[in-house]
């Protein structure tokens, strides 16, 4: 017996409505012959109700309401329960043919963070992915997430497991359909980000509901996804609709650093770049030569710090943990996004200052109903 994920079970076997029709039948003392006489229909046709090789219509069933006393719905709904169990066992048998697809994806991974149930039976699995990603089939899934292909190769990310890196992008989608956004102002998205910028300095946990809503008056709903073992990713930038695009971060690097700029070089393509692709950050991966890539990258670097202030501050050479409090201070970001950036440089070594960086962390997910 199966279980749907609203608790309800449903059987994997289809007991046909004709067999209660015998039961309240034989409860009455009446015979079929009886039965069809009542009801006009003739003895061969309500044995055919009975073995299930006729379906109870809702002409038959407001008959079976004035000849019994049962409701007509009580036996449409027993009609229609039968064919939905029907469907249900033939479609279990069409999926379980394609089981061993389900090993494309960290499926145990998936069932940690939360996405989909925790289940042995194989065809149930692929059920619960393919609930997750919103298809109908193997084959559906396939041409849908296909089209992110090009998206994948063009990324940071193109090394890493392309069902893995969806499976993440969709938890982005999913947890992006909810929060209700303005169409997207390119003027608001701005005014937020410098909002945003001025708050480098405070508890990242604290500011965060603040900053969704600062992304969701400008038409961006902002996400944040766990990375998903096989992907390394820790952005993803995509236009949902016309009027509305996701911000998707992890908290890959797990320091303020980090987060910041993944989130500012997101915004980048959002301001500089077309509506039509999908933007894939990941790390340990070879450098796209995507140009547009190193404009969010620009992007990201000078607004996060000023290009004049941080030659100046370069040209001095003095990188002590003093001086790079002060020159934050100075600029108003947060301490940690200075020394990555000195790191990323190479002018100073990763090993240096890193108690100026904030550490990030994960709350547990709750697990996925069912």
């Amino acid at each position: 017996m199966t279980k749907r994920q609203d608790n309800q079970f449903v059987p994997d076997y289809a007991s046909v409505p004709g067999s209660t029709l015998l039961e309240v039948v034989e409860s009455r003392g009446m015979s079929q012959a009886e039965l069809a006489e009542r009801t006009g229909r003739s003895k061969k046709h309500i044995n055919e109700i009975i073995r299930g090789k006729q379906p109870i219509t809702p002409e038959t069933a407001l008959q079976l309401e004035r000849v019994l006393g049962v409701s007509a719905g009580f036996w449409n709904n027993r009609q229609r329960e039968y064919e939905e169990a029907l469907a249900r066992t033939a479609e279990r048998n069409r999926l379980s043919k394609h089981t061993g697809w389900v090993k494309n994806f960290p499926y145990r991974d998936m069932v940690k963070l939360g996405w989909v149930k925790d289940t042995l039976d194989k065809t149930e699995r692929l059920t619960c992915l393919l609930s997750y990603f919103g298809v109908a089939g193997v084959p559906e899934w396939e041409a849908r997430w296909s089209l992110v292909r090009a998206d994948f190769r063009k990324s940071r990310a193109f090394k890493c497991s392309r069902y893995a890196v969806a499976a993440w992008l969709r938890a982005g989608e999913r947890a992006a359909m909810p929060v209700e956004t303005r169409p997207y102002d390119e003027t608001e998205f701005r005014a937020a980000l410098k909002a945003i910028r001025a708050t480098t300095e405070k508890d990242v946990a604290a500011f965060i509901p603040q900053m969704e809503s600062l992304c969701a008056k400008a038409g961006v709903a902002l996400a944040f996804v766990p990375e998903l073992g096989g992907t390394h990713t820790y952005g993803a930038t995509q236009w949902l609709t016309s009027d509305k695009a996701l911000i998707q971060l992890s908290l890959r690097g797990k320091t303020d650093d980090h987060l910041w700029f993944a989130f500012f070089h997101e915004a980048g393509h959002i301001i500089k770049h077309g509506k039509k692709d999908k933007f894939i950050e990941a790390t340990g991966e070879m450098k796209t030569t995507d140009a547009r890539e190193s404009e969010a990258d620009r992007f990201a670097c000078d607004l996060l710090i000023p290009p004049a202030q941080y030659a100046a501050f370069v040209g001095v050479g003095n990188f002590t943990e003093h001086a790079v409090r002060a020159f934050a201070r100075k600029t108003g970001v947060a301490p940690g996004i200075v020394v990555g950036r000195l790191q990323h440089e190479n002018k100073i070594l990763h090993s240096h200052h890193n108690a100026l960086k904030r550490r990030l962390q994960w709350a547990e997910p709750e697990p996925a109903a069912g």
